[in-house]
């Protein structure tokens, strides 16, 4: 059964005009990066909630949360229009299993998002287990256009931290790339453009492939990385692909 509590907006960041990140603080559960909570709001006394990653560490005070102003949404323009110190609804305690001690040690570990997927990856980036586990770590970026790549800064002093074992590559689809690859994960998997670029050969013994997006995105990639004979990773029989459906 849910637990909610009071969260106090601390700020609200635009990065394009869809795009923004919402920054709260609570007194919520410790949670492990990777993990989800729910945001919500009442509603002439019905409740709308939607489903949420963590962006920041488990240690930091500041909660938040990568969203897209969808239109027609129920939601996401009410939260659009929060300013500080406003006051919201959030679950007190995280879950999901797309956390790093699901994920079993290699040496290549990639990390495939689209859109706002990418949050709790930047979480788990900002984590020291992630580092000592794996040799080569790739986050690979799904976007419509340049513009829709958020979070350089954090992702840039990241990079600057572990530039033997980060490689990050965008891959934008509607217009020429300023970084990265253009078209879609699916395809850059399919040709192998995406491991040429990063000049790696990943395989069954030597890879692990965490995939957050949308639900199409996530079952495309699945079995284009099954027609390559990596396997679905489970508790019970460990492979090398895990998965998050974003909605």
């Amino acid at each position: 059964m849910s637990n909610w509590i009071d969260a106090t907006v601390k700020k609200v960041t635009w990065w394009s005009k869809t795009l923004f990140s919402l920054t709260v603080n609570a007194n919520v559960d410790p949670f492990k990066a990777g993990q989800f909570t729910k945001l919500s709001i009442i509603d002439n006394d019905k409740r709308i909630a939607r489903a949420y990653s963590y962006v920041n560490t488990p240690e930091s005070n500041d909660l938040e949360f990568y969203l897209i102003n969808v239109d027609d949404g129920l939601l996401s323009p009410r939260l659009a229009t929060l300013q500080p110190g406003e006051t919201i609804l959030i679950e007190q305690r995280a879950t999901g299993f797309f956390t790093l001690d699901e994920i079993p040690p290699s040496e290549q570990l990639w990390m495939l998002a689209t859109g706002t997927a990418i949050g709790p990856f930047l979480s788990i980036l900002q984590q020291p287990d992630v580092w000592k586990k794996y040799k080569r770590i790739n986050l690979v970026h799904g976007v419509r256009f340049n513009n829709d790549l958020s979070y350089q800064a954090l992702i840039n002093g990241i990079l600057k931290e572990h530039p033997k074992q980060l490689s990050y590559i965008p891959i934008v689809s509607r217009e020429e790339p300023l970084l990265g690859i253009k078209g879609r994960i699916t395809t850059a998997i399919k040709n192998n453009t995406l491991f040429e670029y990063v000049k790696l050969n990943p395989t069954p013994n030597n890879a692990q492939f965490m995939i957050c997006g949308n639900p199409q995105m996530v079952k495309d990639t699945t079995s284009l990385l099954i027609d390559k004979n990596f396997k679905r990773n489970r508790r019970k029989e460990p492979g090398n692909i895990t998965v998050e459906q974003y909605w």
